[in-house]
């Protein structure tokens, strides 16, 4: 469930928009923590009365407060409530939140370069750290510093990786900008990278 669009309110405000699809729904409901929904630790153990929260969904990285909701969750008896690691390119943060109870994450990367989010996922699953390091170090590092080069770019250089690849997606929508020509070719170098060391 994302954040309300352009709007943000205070901690009863974000529990009521909760609550109200909540209530008009069957459907099992992961609250995304990011922008303008993130939650104080009082709210999520409001949220977590909701029998159709199944989740919660970080993209804020406060692990030390994301800890606390998966606390609360245990206090409360949800241990049916999932939580995820949302942030940007999750790979490279993921051990720090499986170190706080959270084994789960969503994988942008699986969008444009599913054999090296394969090969990440394999080894975190098998609790290879070698192999894990070794992929960050020869291909997360490296694709979250072009990343952090130019704002948007978590998607900007999702699309433009599957452009790569040969699928026919569009270019992103404005405010958001595509990769320059230089940038493009240092995408395109580090995924091939990326895809020898895991071929």
């Amino acid at each position: 469930m994302l954040p309300p669009y352009l709007v943000a309110g205070p901690q009863e405000g974000l529990a009521a928009y909760v609550e109200a699809v909540a209530r008009t729904t069957p459907l099992p409901l992961i609250a995304y923590h990011r922008g303008q929904a993130q939650f104080t630790e009082a709210t999520v153990e409001r949220l977590l009365s909701l029998p159709t929260l199944a989740g919660i969904k970080d993209g804020a990285g406060d692990v030390a407060l994301f800890q606390r909701f998966v606390l609360a969750a245990r206090r409360a008896g949800r241990d049916d409530v999932q939580f995820f690691n949302g942030l940007l390119t999750a790979e490279s943060s993921q051990a720090a939140y499986r170190a706080i109870g959270v084994p789960l994450y969503s994988s942008a990367v699986f969008a444009m370069a599913p054999r090296i989010a394969s090969a990440f996922h394999a080894a975190y699953r098998a609790d290879d750290l070698e192999r894990q390091r070794f992929l960050l170090d020869e291909f997360f590092t490296p694709l979250v510093r072009l990343r952090d080069e130019t704002p948007g770019f978590a998607v900007s250089l999702i699309k433009a990786g599957l452009r790569l690849g040969g699928v026919p997606v569009g270019s992103v929508r404005a405010p958001l900008v595509d990769p320059s020509p230089r940038q493009l070719a240092e995408l395109e170098r580090i995924l091939a990278h990326g895809e020898d060391v895991v071929a």
